[in-house]
């Protein structure tokens, strides 16, 4: 009618506020592939001369456990050091990427040296082989790329954090070349809820991140898993089982990261940089042992998930080991996260569940590589408490679509087994005890 009014403007997925973020995310998106790249890269290169000195090491006598312990204690008092002068470079960030979506931390208060710190640190400390994964870095480095962005750009308040949580999960993407994986790391973990702009700023943003990355990495998946077949329906009570269990082992793994933090907080009187040697120290020791010992584990999974299949005594000495390394690499205080670390003990866990039970099966129709795959996703949704997320990664990090019922199956069991024991979601209790800290 003339002279009427205009109604309220249509919400939802139209954009109310303008497509000034869009524009903004796709630049600051391809930055954060540019660098999430680049340290997959640098990690990559860094694991490969870490290899060859344990290779020379080897045949030096008594050297051979010397140096390889004096190169991750260097390594991780180096991290340690450089993260203790930048505020929340230590661990792996994702804890605060999900406080400044809940306003409980302001992302401009940040140190302009974080990015560096965290490249740097991380690369120093996963590369000289503590048990840390290249995720947490790559959120914590993609967010904060998004939160200088929202700065530079004078975006809104709302809009920034937006950005600073959807660049976030692009830095997971890249990490693990995994898109959905991110989208629903962002929607599942850190926010817990599915909002049509934040959803669309992690879509473009995501999209930017890995059109960059694959220049410098590569769009394969990361873990392959050749020849993945669909188990039958008689195995899935069999998977809710596995599940299950690997909540309960999940409920552990959580416990320890913790207690492992409060034990080094009790420490008042060593030093953190010495008490990062001294922990190097002991990763360099497992090292010279075995290199498969140490690092993120990708090695051990790719392997497992290829279908290797070690005795069951070689099986539960790396399971033993990893499972105590992980929570004492993370307690160095050195830039690093828990994903990677995780996701090999779940392929551990998963090889060791079939070489225990494919005997007392009448037939082996799965393998022990789709055992890994669901252990993978298992462990991760019982620590992580994000199923989805563990699901969808895990398919597009192995490509083994076929797997995703039994996935679903035993990332359900996982998850109630979790909550049953009242094992406290790994990033609620970090974030809780960040923001406890001064």
């Amino acid at each position: 009618m003339p002279g009427a009014r205009p109604g309220p403007r249509p919400t939802g997925w139209r954009d109310p506020d303008g497509y000034r973020a869009y524009l903004v995310a796709v630049p600051a998106g391809c930055l954060v592939g540019l660098v999430g790249g680049a340290f997959r890269w640098c990690l990559a290169r860094a694991a490969e001369l870490r290899g060859t000195v344990l290779e020379a090491a080897a045949g030096l006598g008594g050297l051979r456990w010397l140096i390889p312990m004096a190169l991750a204690a260097a390594g991780a008092a180096a991290a340690c050091l450089i993260a203790g002068r930048v505020p929340h470079a230590a661990g792996s960030g994702i804890q605060h990427v999900e406080a400044v979506w809940r306003e409980e931390a302001d992302p401009r208060s940040r140190s302009p040296w974080l990015l560096p710190a965290k490249f740097l640190g991380g690369l120093l400390a996963i590369g000289s082989g503590l048990v840390l994964g290249r995720e947490g870095p790559i959120v914590h480095m993609g967010a904060s790329i998004g939160a200088e962005a929202g700065r530079l750009t004078r975006l809104a308040a709302a809009d920034a954090r937006r950005l600073h949580t959807a660049l976030g999960g692009a830095g997971l993407a890249t990490a693990f070349t995994a898109p959905l994986g991110g989208l629903l790391f962002v929607c599942e973990e850190v926010t817990r809820t599915v909002r049509p702009r934040l959803v669309l700023l992690t879509l473009i943003g995501t999209a930017s991140a890995l059109a960059v990355s694959r220049f410098l990495v590569g769009d394969a998946p990361v873990f392959p898993v050749p020849g993945a077949r669909l188990p039958p329906v008689w195995t899935l009570p069999l998977f809710l089982l596995f599940g299950a269990a690997a909540g309960a082992l999940g409920a552990a793994y959580s416990g320890l990261v913790v207690g492992m933090l409060a034990v080094g907080d009790r420490l008042t009187r060593v030093p953190p940089v010495a008490r990062a040697a001294l922990i190097g120290a002991v990763v360099g020791l497992l090292m010279a042992y075995d290199p498969l010992l140490g690092g993120g584990g990708d090695p051990l999974s790719e392997g497992l998930l290829a279908g290797a299949s070690p005795a069951v005594a070689v099986l539960a000495g790396y399971l033993a080991v990893r499972f105590l390394a992980g929570p004492l690499s993370y307690a160095a205080a050195t830039p690093g996260g828990l994903f990677a670390p995780l996701l090999a003990v779940g392929a551990l866990w998963g090889a060791l569940a079939h070489a225990v039970t494919a005997p007392l099966l009448p037939a082996d129709p799965i393998g022990p590589g789709a055992f890994a795959a669901v252990g993978m996703a298992a462990l991760f949704a019982g620590v992580v408490r994000a199923p989805l997320t563990g699901v969808v990664l895990v398919v597009e990090m192995t490509g083994a679509t076929a797997l995703v019922l039994p996935l679903l199956v035993a990332c359900f069991a996982a998850v109630l087994t979790a909550d049953r024991l009242e094992s406290e979601p790994i990033y609620d209790s970090l974030r809780r005890r960040m923001l406890e800290r001064p």
